[in-house]
């Protein structure tokens, strides 16, 4: 979990117009038609493979593609106090690089659990390291790998500030997405817009999930509903053979994050709905 990181986002981007007895954002700040592009965009798709559940029933499981014959290695940034999604990789013989300067190790223990106890940011120090420099030192030469990162709204700067070559040797892309709501902010937009524009160059959305715990935060704006945090997984283009639009959400292996708040289905906004 990084912390820092995150607070320094959450003063860049600008909070507007707060119904604090709701939770419920509203702002005039991006105009429709910028977040009409924006979610023609973001619209995922199925594609020749089938996804599967990694990892626990509640937060920290994932869904991902059933295309990981070949992927040798995975990199998760924010350990945090979950290592389930971690530990099935490693029994399927794929070496887990795990950083976190929150913990002093992963919850759970494996041989092939390989833990730097720092955060991912845009620097190389005793607390922080870049994802290019920790990709390029543990696998030099690696191209199918999976990234899984949850890091409390550091993730779009770590996005824009890695190479795009690097981002390519990942196979498979699992990201939680945090503060969505900023989007309606022209700042938090073009913040938000540049990540995912980077992202969709390469990857493709095959999956959107969002996390119940924070429902009550969702951003509403004209027929826009934005849940603050959003699980999202990613494939590679050149993975892809065949593709159609997915417009049945939840999935069925989808869980809520918690049981201790209701259920959070995803927005129609964010699909196609046919």
């Amino acid at each position: 979990m990084n912390l820092s990181e995150s607070v320094k986002l959450k003063f860049i981007f600008l909070f507007k117009n707060i119904l604090s007895r709701q939770n419920i954002f509203i702002s005039r700040g991006v105009a429709a038609d910028s977040l009409e592009r924006f979610f023609k965009q973001i619209k995922p798709i199925q594609t020749n493979y089938d996804l599967i559940r990694i990892g626990t029933d509640l937060d920290g499981g994932y869904l991902v593609p059933n295309d990981l014959l070949g992927v040798d290695a995975c990199f998760s940034p924010g350990v945090s106090v979950t290592s389930d999604f971690e530990l099935e990789m490693a029994n399927r013989g794929i070496k887990c690089f795990m950083a976190d300067y929150s913990v002093d190790g992963p919850a759970l223990k494996h041989d092939l659990f390989y833990f730097e106890k720092k955060f991912i940011g845009s620097e190389n120090n005793d607390m922080y390291m870049t994802l290019n420099n920790w990709v390029t030192t543990k696998t030099p030469s690696h191209r199918d790998m999976i990234l899984q990162m949850d890091i409390e709204g550091s993730e779009y700067k770590v996005i824009l500030d890695t190479a795009p070559k690097i981002l390519r040797q990942f196979r498979i892309i699992i990201i939680e997405f945090h503060d969505l709501e900023q989007i309606l902010s022209k700042l938090g937009f073009s913040f938000i817009n540049q990540a995912f524009e980077k992202l969709l160059r390469d990857f493709e959305i095959v999956h959107i999930h969002p996390n119940n715990i924070m429902k009550a935060k969702r951003a509403i704006f004209k027929d826009y509903e934005i849940p603050p945090v959003l699980e999202m997984t990613f494939l590679r283009k050149d993975r892809i053979k065949n593709r159609k639009s997915s417009n049945q959400f939840p999935h069925q292996l989808d869980r809520p994050n918690s049981l201790e708040f209701e259920d959070y289905f995803l927005p129609r906004c964010w699909f196609n709905s046919q």
